[in-house]
């Protein structure tokens, strides 16, 4: 068969490091396209794997006619860039969080059941090893049902990650509107709805800019959440783990517990009340240091070519945002926060 055609909408880091690499690397995809406000950024990736540049989406969806595309943008413009791919025919991959408001992500998912097309969100934690390998463990049965939880995402923020260092589109209010938590804690809410087979039922949250200077967006949040099965935990997302990444998860259950992202080499423990502990090796999580293969862009590029629902559909994006809209609900209000109402 022929490959699918791929344009990378926005040039920045997550698709330096991700989207394009990977996509480079799947023998089912043609890079065809590069759009960046910032053209040097798209020349640079056409000349290194083909392709036209472009400064604006509307004009490459219009002139090479992609047969999907990856999102990665601002969190602002990933509504409006998502629907006009699906309108002009092509898949759509997009970043997390997929928009910035409940009503976006209905608008994306309408836009791409009536185009006859897929949505898919790079929620990638659910395709991490240690955390597919944790998920395993859990249906298996041995650990009984989960009591209660911590799942924390925590790095020394974008200024360290993103091309534009500290002038980062990350820390402009009106381009990102949320900050730690549309940036990890949805990453959190996403890995422990799937994880837990489970959605939040309720949600108290603080969430606040502590220490990060000349931006209004949010760079802690701590929430406290009850699931629909009644079990309860926290959920922490945070830009000033300066000494170093965080990407952990805890799970307190009837017959012991389990320990994700804890240790550097045993990624997943399990203590069983009698006794047991099992430790697994199954590969490092990725992180902003040292960056493993995601998983998303291969599952994009298999449900395209295999014509299969993709692995983390528009609905599941806008049930894990709801839980981060939620949490800035909480804050505002001070009351905790009934999800899914």
């Amino acid at each position: 068969m022929s490959k699918v055609r791929v344009a990378v909408i926005g040039c920045g880091s997550i698709s330096k490091y991700r989207h394009i690499p990977e996509y480079a690397a799947n023998p089912n995809v043609e890079l065809v396209a590069f759009v960046d406000p910032v053209i040097e950024r798209a020349q640079q990736f056409a000349e290194q794997h083909g392709g036209k540049a472009f400064a604006d989406y509307e004009t490459m969806l219009a002139e090479v006619k992609p047969d999907a595309v990856s999102v990665c943008t601002p969190n602002a413009l990933h509504a409006s860039m998502s629907i006009a791919a699906a309108k002009a025919g092509a898949h759509v991959l997009v970043e997390k969080p997929m928009a910035v408001s409940d009503a976006e992500a209905e608008a994306m998912i309408q836009a791409a059941e009536d185009n006859g097309v897929k949505l898919m969100v790079g929620h990638n934690q659910r395709l991490m090893p240690p955390h597919v390998k944790a998920k395993q463990i859990l249906e298996s049965g041995v650990l009984g049902k989960v009591l209660t939880f911590r799942t924390s995402f925590g790095h020394p923020g974008p200024d360290a990650w993103s091309v534009d260092g500290a002038n980062s589109w990350f820390f402009r209010k009106e381009e990102a509107l949320m900050g730690a938590m549309g940036d990890l804690g949805v990453h959190k809410s996403d890995l422990i709805r799937w994880m837990l087979n489970d959605e939040v039922a309720e949600i108290g949250a603080f969430v606040g800019t502590l220490h990060k200077e000349g931006t209004q967006v949010d760079d802690n949040a701590s929430c406290i959440l009850r699931m629909k099965s009644g079990a309860i935990g926290t959920l922490v997302a945070s830009w000033t783990y300066y000494k170093g990444e965080d990407n952990s998860t805890i799970l307190w259950c009837e017959n012991g517990v389990m320990k994700i992202g804890t240790h550097p080499d045993d990624q997943v423990i399990v203590e069983l009340r009698n006794g047991t502990v099992e430790k697994h090796k199954v590969g490092a999580i990725s992180t902003n240091e040292k960056q493993e293969s995601s998983g998303v862009i291969d599952a994009f590029v298999d449900s395209i070519v295999n014509g299969t629902t993709p692995a983390i559909s528009g609905e599941e994006g806008r049930a894990s945002l709801k839980v981060i809209l939620c949490a800035f609900e909480s804050q505002e209000t001070g009351k905790f926060i009934t999800v899914n109402a």
